[in-house]
C-alpha cells in the first residue's frame, strides 16, 4: 500500500503513557523533546508525532505554550512531517486535546476514533517505586473514559479544517474504522486516509497477528484504495507488529510513546534507536525507507511552509 514500496516511518517521541520513573531516556523538557524528534528524523523517520509535558515533574500538558520551544526548533532543524496529537492524554477534555492543533496548524495531527477503556494499571506491577504522586494517581485509576465521542471526532474535523491540517486517524478497535467510515460517508474527511491501527493498549483489540489481520481485512472492505495503513504495537508487541504490517505493504510508528524497549528487558536508550531497528527490518524486506518529500506526497499533505509555527 506504501506507494512504490516506500514505507512511512513515524516516530512518537514520548506520548503520556510512560511515565518519568520508568525510564531515564524519556524525553520531557522541551530541549529533550526537540533533540530525539531531530535525532528520529536523521535515523529515517518521515514523521514525528508530538506530546508535551511539564518539564518539573514530567505530567503530560497540552497547551500550546508546552509546544511551542520544541516545535520551532525541530522545524529549523529538520524536513519531517509533525505531528501534532489531539489526544493529549485520556483523562483531559476535548477542549484541552485540540488546541494545540488548531493553534499551530500542523500539516497533520492524529486523531482518536472512539471512545475506549484506557487500562495503564498493569504497569504498576513492572514499576512499584515512582518518583512521583501524580505517576501513582494516573497509573493506578481504572476508571479512565478515554472520550471520543461522535460529537468531539466532529468539532476536532471542523475546528481544524480551515486550516488544512489532514489527520492520523488512530484506530483501536474494529469499531473505529466503521466510526471513520461514518465521517468519509458524510464528508468531514476525504481521502487518502492515514490510518493508524494501534494492537495491544488495554482497552483496545490485542496484538495477536489474528488481531492485526483482523484489522487490515476490515480496513480493506470499508475503504479499498482510499487509506494508507499504518500500524503501532504497544510495548513488547512494537517491533513483531512493525514486521507483520511492513511485509504485507504497510506503513510502522515506534517511539518512546509505545515502548520503552529495544529488547527482551532492555530499555531503549533512544527513539533514533528504535527507529533505525525498524529501518532493518524495512530493508531487511527488500523494501525502501520514505523520505519527507515522498511522505507528503503519498498523503497529500499541505507542506511544511503551510504550518503556524
Amino acid at each position: 500500500m506504501a506507494a512504490k514500496g516506500k514505507v512511512i516511518i513515524t516516530c512518537a517521541v514520548t506520548g503520556a503513557i510512560h511515565t518519568p520513573t520508568m525510564s531515564p531516556h524519556l524525553p520531557i523538557t522541551p530541549a529533550e523533546i526537540a533533540e530525539a524528534a531531530i535525532e528520529a528524523a536523521e535515523a529515517g523517520a518521515a514523521i514525528v508525532h508530538l506530546h508535551a509535558r511539564d518539564p518539573a515533574d514530567g505530567r503530560p500538558v497540552q497547551t500550546p505554550e508546552a509546544f511551542a520551544p520544541f516545535l520551532s526548533v525541530i522545524k529549523q532543524a529538520s524536513d519531517c512531517v509533525i505531528n501534532i496529537t489531539t489526544g493529549g492524554a485520556p483523562t483531559m477534555t476535548i477542549a484541552e486535546r485540540v488546541r494545540p492543533a488548531a493553534h499551530f496548524k500542523p500539516e497533520i495531527a492524529s486523531l482518536n476514533m472512539g471512545s475506549m477503556n484506557f487500562g495503564l494499571f498493569g504497569m504498576l506491577k513492572r514499576f512499584p517505586h515512582l518518583k512521583h504522586q501524580w505517576e501513582r494517581d494516573y497509573l493506578s485509576n481504572k476508571d479512565i473514559l478515554f472520550r471520543n465521542t461522535y460529537g468531539d471526532i466532529e468539532h476536532i474535523l471542523t475546528t481544524c479544517a480551515e486550516a488544512g491540517t489532514r489527520f492520523e486517524f488512530e484506530c483501536y478497535d474494529t469499531a473505529h474504522l466503521y466510526n471513520l467510515r461514518h465521517f468519509l460517508d458524510i464528508g468531514l474527511v476525504k481521502p487518502p486516509l492515514f490510518i493508524q491501527t494501534v494492537f495491544g493498549i488495554m482497552g483496545g483489540i490485542g496484538s495477536h497477528p489474528d488481531d492485526v489481520m483482523h484489522m487490515k481485512r476490515t480496513a480493506d472492505r470499508l475503504f479499498g484504495s482510499d487509506y494508507r495503513w499504518s500500524v503501532l504495537g504497544a510495548g513488547r508487541a512494537q517491533m513483531q507488529v512493525a514486521a507483520m504490517a511492513a511485509a504485507m505493504g504497510g506503513n510502522v510508528r515506534v517511539g518512546l510513546e509505545d515502548s520503552l524497549w529495544i529488547g527482551p528487558g532492555r530499555l531503549a536508550e533512544s527513539n533514533a534507536q528504535q527507529v533505525r531497528k525498524v529501518r532493518q527490518i524495512i530493508e531487511g524486506l527488500g523494501l525502501e525507507v520514505a523520505t519527507p518529500a515522498e511522505a507528503r506526497e503519498i498523503l497529500s499533505l499541505k507542506g511544511g511552509d503551510k504550518v503556524g509555527f
